[in-house]
């Protein structure tokens, strides 16, 4: 039962993602102005601008572009990127791999930074110190990521010199390098992601405490340890996820911001760098890739649901 769930999840999927190619090229397709002049300058000569229509196929009909692009990509052939004349994967990867790791760093902090003040809060209820981080995380969650990140640099930069402003990272970074490129950037991304994570799991701690199952527990005389973090947290996070899968598809496009005050090279920067200098494979590649990782982010937060929630695979069954 659980497999066929996975199968039909994964079926949805993968046919989700090919409406989505379909409404990026189309996309692409309709952005104003003529894609041979912007790459060549308005200076070149029409026998070259006539040339690179024809090297990229738009001599012909949109359909048959589309799936000549989608076959490609199915093949692991991204193109040519037309502002460096480089491939896509050449320049893509490096950046994918940067970007990842300041994301698995962000979401190395943002796990704590969501679950302990959550906690503290539902077993304070009501309480003083459940205040304090409520005001604490409303505040955080009205400042927007751009300005939260020229905060730090300015008490980590400014005031207390301890990390770099610019986190540059090269093939020749050592570790104690990356470790201090990545704490402000990281940083901002997991406050961001976790004010509100750490909101909606401190409304739903309360409800499962209130549980029957729970109150169960109690009664059965485990420690109110074990009660929490086995029968309450569990059951609590489940809704939680939802938001963590957007936080997930944050990371994959809205750490541009993060990534260009913090001079960060990774993939968001080269999205609006593709956008910006109309590189239309390029832009093609990148927000199809955003697109999937939003894709897999909702897809894994729907499995885990079911496979935590026994519940669930009864009733999708």
């Amino acid at each position: 039962m659980i497999l066929r769930l996975v199968g039909l999840r994964l079926f949805t999927a993968a046919l989700t993602l090919l409406c989505v190619s379909a409404i990026v090229f189309m996309a692409v397709e309709i952005l104003p102005g003529d894609v041979a002049s912007n790459v060549l300058g308005q200076f070149s000569s029409e026998t070259a601008r006539a040339a690179l229509r024809e090297q990229l196929h738009l001599d012909e009909p949109a359909i048959e572009r589309y799936f000549l692009w989608l076959g490609n990509v199915l093949r692991g052939n991204l193109g040519i990127a037309l502002s460096s004349r480089r491939p896509i994967a050449d320049i893509l990867w490096p950046r994918i791999t940067n970007t990842l790791i300041l994301s698995a760093a962000a979401v190395a902090i943002y796990i704590p930074l969501a679950l302990f003040p959550a906690v503290v809060q539902a077993v304070n209820r009501n309480r003083s110190v459940d205040h304090l981080i409520s005001v604490i995380t409303l505040l955080l969650a009205s400042i927007p990521d751009f300005l939260l990140a020229l905060l730090l640099l300015i008490i980590f930069v400014v005031f207390l010199p301890l990390l770099p402003a610019v986190s540059i990272v090269t093939p020749s970074t050592d570790l104690v390098g990356w470790l201090k490129a990545l704490i402000l950037p990281a940083l901002t991304l997991a406050i961001v992601m976790a004010v509100y994570a750490a909101r909606m799991l401190r409304d739903n701690l309360i409800d499962v405490l209130e549980a029957q199952h729970v109150l169960m527990a109690r009664l059965r005389g485990l420690p109110e340890r074990r009660v929490m973090w086995i029968h309450a947290l569990p059951n609590a996070i489940v809704p939680t996820l939802n938001v963590t899968a957007l936080n997930f598809t944050y990371l994959a496009g809205g750490v541009v911001i993060v990534e260009k005050v913090f001079g960060f090279p990774g993939f968001g920067s080269l999205m609006i760098d593709a956008i910006r200098f109309r590189d239309v494979p390029l832009v093609e590649i990148t927000v199809l890739i955003a697109s999937c990782v939003y894709i897999l982010a909702n897809l894994l937060a729907d499995l885990a649901a079911i496979l935590l929630i026994p519940k669930l695979r009864q009733e999708r069954a």
